[in-house]
């Protein structure tokens, strides 16, 4: 990867100050000068910049960057000084009454650490600054012009830290400002260029973040981040021990992204990688960038497993078995962690990352275990307070059910709580949980191996998602520790970015402008104008919203439905779509920018994009073979074009700049279970044979909605599979396509002609006629009505007749086709949606009241969820009040039904939800009430409770609630036709209501349901 330096990005509200950007922070750059002002660079330039001797090394090695940022963005690089106040001092690298030390304008930006810089401290001193907004409190900062600092020095731009890692922010706030993107290096954004630099002299403040420990895991980092890493950063071969590449060249850059993400936690690559023995530079290197080390939840006591295990341990990984060996093992990794600033885990797991051996127990086992670690602590650390040593016990898979089942926990530990690997959050604080000393965290995952089935390869989650979900975790007081699990970092550039900057400080963020986020980090990374930004984000929004719909690694050849509601057909032309955009953007993009632009934006839609076509192609190329179709052989070329191409964009993305190569290596076609494949393997395909006439002759028919075929005999014609009648169509007023589409296929060598003709003078039929051969092999025909000439029901028999050249067994062959018409009718009067094709289909958000008890009321989270949007209880958290049916918050639909199921009364109304979990416990079960008219209202408790440390059994597998994202809850109502009201009421406050989808008879098999009825 190039070593570039890039573009800007800040605030949540997108705030714009003389050009500057700021996403999740205030601004205070400039890039034209004013009275209030403060100038950093101006005509070839730059204000020195001062810090004291005694500042922390991080510290020092953060102005370092600033200084080169600046260099990067105007071309003039500042002086960067060691000095002190006092001109007596024996360690000063410059002295301060000499004003040459400050350049010839007098005036300096003046950088350091309260209570750590001697320079800083006497400053406040001297000008009574008032730091007491952030004096003792984490991570805080402010900066400001101040006047007459120091002698010689009129005016200064004084950037205090609070702490070392207030001092380091602060600096990379800046620098990101001035048009330096975290990402300049990883994803080689290159830098936005300025002629001048000004702050303004209010400057910026930041006090400390939500969230206290903000950080990543580098996990399942085999084959993509290794083999990169390996390239990058070693000789081909990596560390004596473990052959791992993260070396402290590797990490190096990792810490200071971070930083520059306002991250200051890290769980390392563990998977044949031992940080602490792969280079013993990694470990002090950490501490002396500034961040705070970990081991992940299966990791105790800085120890990496299973590696340093495998080289160090002795006997089984087992403390019932082997506690003197385990413990001392444990003794190596606190008394190396010691002279570090680090977060140690506690517990224990099994080897592998499995479950502990043995039952019930175990508790008593685990509560040993930690007692035992707690007691080392004391013996290492040599203190008796063990609040003094940050601790977390991860609470993940089985780990939680310990807790639930009574496993005591020190107070002092930290909590960390875990989603279900699919982000959704498996449990978090009840209000009696929230008082613990250690407080408590949350484990999430963007990335992940393991069933139903591991997704590693592209982007896959929404911030949409990761919004709602860590929304939640803030207002229950989930706020000690986040950790995301990142996998290779990269294609999750964005995403992780969002997970940071959302800890770092929540209260810039709301369901309402999270497009904001994307919009404003288009800008900085790519420098595009609002309607470009804008562009970007609803790019980004439809490729993700599509992968999150179902996982890449979980797509086929019929995950869309190729005959119901033309699913895949609108699927595919959003994807297009969004392709057209994207590849706009990119060749508008100057050179310099494509590497960025392809790596954040290009590739993922490209890809998503030739994946999706992959799997639809090799689906309708198994549907139009079972009805003996020559296209199939069309599609069966177009899955295997397609499987090169997804090569070709791996192959793009791994020579750019020549330096990504391997960072795609990741497969993703071909899963047969959970585990990835080794290899890519093309979908599976067929042929027909194209010489062979169809023994029907060549005109094949199929119709909208049926996977049969006309004529002869197929499985799907009819429930017989032989001797079924010609197809039939019905349609109505409030089908939303408008129309019925009947496709002409040819079926072996012949050429024919067809026309259509009809019986009714209301069927309208777009082409009439057409020409096919196997060159060109298909064509759909259209039957639309004017509804105006049909009253109640009328049927139309239409005959599609072909005349077949050169044919010794067929010269005509007639095929008839039903279009039943049914004009029903809503009265005039009548406001809602309308059922159409034996269905109302309602996006949630389309509501059409909306009551609120209590201060909670059903809000929308835009974007979030498999087609349009969420709704859901607002606020979270605060009294975590739930209801009975029809006494809480309520939102109505209007809607309209000509039909019931079979004609018995009986509507089915399904709620389509998120699949979220009962993270209050299952004592507090995720409910919801639905009521039609005045009826008796039906509440269900969707997610019924699991074993402790498990989920439920419907969360699993390839077609549950978590594989398909969405949970389907299904209500049986006596409705009649006509005009009614369905009232959702709110039992549970964290449930996702996304769609409702009422069935009087006629919903077929999808994978988004209907699309949305229409509304009068």
């Amino acid at each position: 990867m190039a070593t570039r330096r890039g573009a800007t990005l800040a605030l949540g509200l997108l705030a714009v100050a003389g050009g500057a950007l700021a996403i999740g922070q205030d601004t205070c750059v400039a890039f034209q000068s004013s009275s209030t002002t403060f100038t950093v660079v101006k005509s070839g330039k730059a204000a020195p910049i001062l810090l004291s001797p005694d500042e922390w090394p991080g510290v020092q090695r953060a102005a370092f960057d600033f200084a080169s940022d600046i260099q990067s963005v105007t071309g003039v690089k500042p002086t960067l000084t060691n000095v002190t106040s006092s001109p007596s001092s024996s360690n000063s690298t410059s002295n301060s009454t000499d004003s040459t030390a400050y350049g010839s304008s007098g005036t300096a930006i003046i950088v350091g650490t309260l209570g750590k810089s001697s320079l800083i401290d006497d400053i406040v001193n001297r000008t009574n600054i008032d730091v007491s907004s952030i004096q003792g409190k984490w991570e805080a900062f402010l900066a400001k012009e101040v006047a007459n600092p120091l002698p010689g020095i009129s005016s200064a731009y004084v950037v205090i830290g609070a702490d070392k890692r207030g001092s380091i922010y602060a600096l990379y706030d800046h620098s990101e400002q001035f048009g330096v993107s975290p990402w300049y290096w990883w994803a080689d954004v290159p830098p936005k260029k300025h002629n001048a630099l000004f702050v303004n002299a209010s400057g910026c403040w930041h006090g400390s973040p939500t969230v206290k420990y903000r950080g990543i895991f580098l996990n399942d980092e085999q084959p993509a981040l290794q083999n990169w890493a390996k390239l990058k950063f070693t000789n081909g071969t990596g560390a004596a021990l473990t052959g791992s590449p993260f070396n402290h060249f590797f990490y190096t850059k990792m810490f200071e992204l971070l930083l520059r993400l306002k991250a200051n936690y890290i769980w390392p690559a563990m998977w044949s990688s031992a940080f602490c023995v792969d280079d013993d530079q990694n470990q002090p290197l950490a501490d002396w960038y500034g961040i705070v080390m970990g081991t992940s939840h299966e990791e105790p006591l800085m120890r990496s497993l299973p590696p340093e295990w495998d080289l160090f341990g002795k006997g089984p990984w087992d403390y019932s078995s082997n506690q003197q060996n385990v413990y001392d093992f444990w003794k190596v990794g606190a008394e190396r962690g010691r002279p570090y600033e680090g977060v140690y885990t506690i517990g224990m797991r099994g080897s592998g990352d499995l479950p502990l051996a043995g039952g019930a127990e175990n508790i008593a086992l685990m509560e040993k275990i930690v007692a035992d670690q707690r007691s080392l602590f004391q013996e290492v650390f040599n203190t008796s307070d063990m609040s003094t040593i940050p601790q977390v016990w991860a609470l993940y898979k089985e780990v939680l059910g310990y807790y639930e089942d009574g496993m005591t926990v020190p107070d002092d530990v930290m909590l960390l709580w875990s989603d279900d690997n699919y982000g959704n959050i498996r449990r978090a604080p009840t209000p009696n949980e929230r008082n613990r000393t250690g407080g408590s965290g949350i484990y999430y995952h963007i990335d992940y191996v393991g069933p139903p089935r591991n997704y590693k390869w592209i982007t896959s989650s929404q911030i949409e998602k990761t919004y709602e979900q860590m929304s939640t975790a803030v207002n229950r007081d989930a706020t000690k520790i986040w950790v995301v699990n990142v996998g290779d970092l990269k294609p999750y550039e964005m995403h992780t970015e969002f997970f940071i900057t959302y800890g770092y400080d929540a209260s810039k963020w709301n369901y309402n402008n999270l497009n904001s986020y994307v919009t404003g980090w288009a800008q900085r990374e790519f420098g595009f104008n609002s309607d470009d930004a804008a562009t970007v984000a609803a790019i980004v929004h439809n490729v993700t919203q599509h992968n999150a719909r179902r996982k890449p690694e979980l797509w086929n050849g019929t995950t869309y439905s190729l005959i119901n509601y033309r699913e895949a057909d609108a699927v595919l032309a959003m994807l297009r779509a969004t392709s057209d955009s994207s590849n706009r953007l990119y060749r508008k993009v100057s050179a310099e920018m494509k590497p960025a632009f392809f790596q954040l934006v290009q590739h993922p839609v490209q890809a998503t994009l030739t994946l999706q076509e992959m799997q639809v192609a090799a689906g309708l190329n198994n549907l139009r073979a079972s009805q003996a179709a020559v296209i199939a052989n069309h599609y069966k070329s177009e899955v295997e074009r397609l499987f090169r191409q997804d090569y070709s964009y791996e192959v793009d993305y791994h020579t750019l700049l020549d330096g990504m190569n391997h960072m795609m290596d990741q497969t993703h076609i071909g899963y047969v279970y959970w585990e990835q494949p080794l290899t890519n393997s093309m979908p599976y395909v067929t042929a027909v044979q194209e010489d062979k006439p169809s023994l029907l002759g060549p005109m094949r028919l199929s119709v909208e909605g049926n996977q049969g075929v006309w004529p002869g005999d197929n499985k799907y014609d009819c429930s017989a599979g032989y001797g079924c009648p010609d197809p039939t169509l019905t349609i109505d007023p409030y089908n939303v396509f408008g129309d019925r589409y009947v496709d002409i296929d040819v079926g072996g060598p012949g050429t024919f002609s067809f026309a259509v003709t009809s019986n009714a003078p209301w069927v309208k039929i777009t082409p009439t006629q057409a020409s096919l051969s196997p060159s060109n092999p298909e064509q759909r025909v259209l039957l639309s009505v004017d509804w105006s000439k049909v009253t109640g029901v009328e049927s139309a028999h239409l005959d599609f007749k072909a005349t077949i050249q050169n044919d010794s067994l067929y010269s005509t062959r007639s095929i008839s086709v039903t279009l039943v018409a049914n004009h029903t009718v809503v009265p005039g009067d009548f406001h809602g949606f309308v059922e159409g094709d034996g269905a109302v289909s309602i996006e949630a958000a389309h509501a059409a009241r909306n009551t609120s008890v209590q201060g909670l009321t059903w809000i929308e989270l835009p974007g979030l969820g498999k087609t349009l949007s969420g709704v859901t209880p607002w606020p979270r958290g605060g009294e975590e009040l739930n209801f009975t049916a029809g006494a809480g918050p309520s939102i109505e639909y209007d809607f309209y039904t000509f039909n019931t199921k079979s004609q018995k009364g009986h509507v089915t109304i399904t709620a389509k939800m998120s699949p979220s979990l009962n993270s209050l416990g299952d004592d507090r079960p995720l409910g919801i009430a639905l009521q039609v008219d005045s009826g008796a209202a039906q509440t269900k408790y969707f997610v019924p409770p699991a074993t402790p440390g498990t989920l439920p059994a419907a969360w699993d597998g390839l077609d549950g609630w978590v594989a398909a994202s969405i949970n389907d809850v299904s209500f049986d109502f006596v409705v009649p036709p006509g005009a009614h009201t369905l009232k959702v009421w709110m039992i549970e406050p964290t449930v996702i209501l996304q769609k409702i989808v009422i069935d009087t008879g006629g919903v077929k098999s999808s994978y988004l349901g209907p699309p949305e009825s229409i509304r009068v």
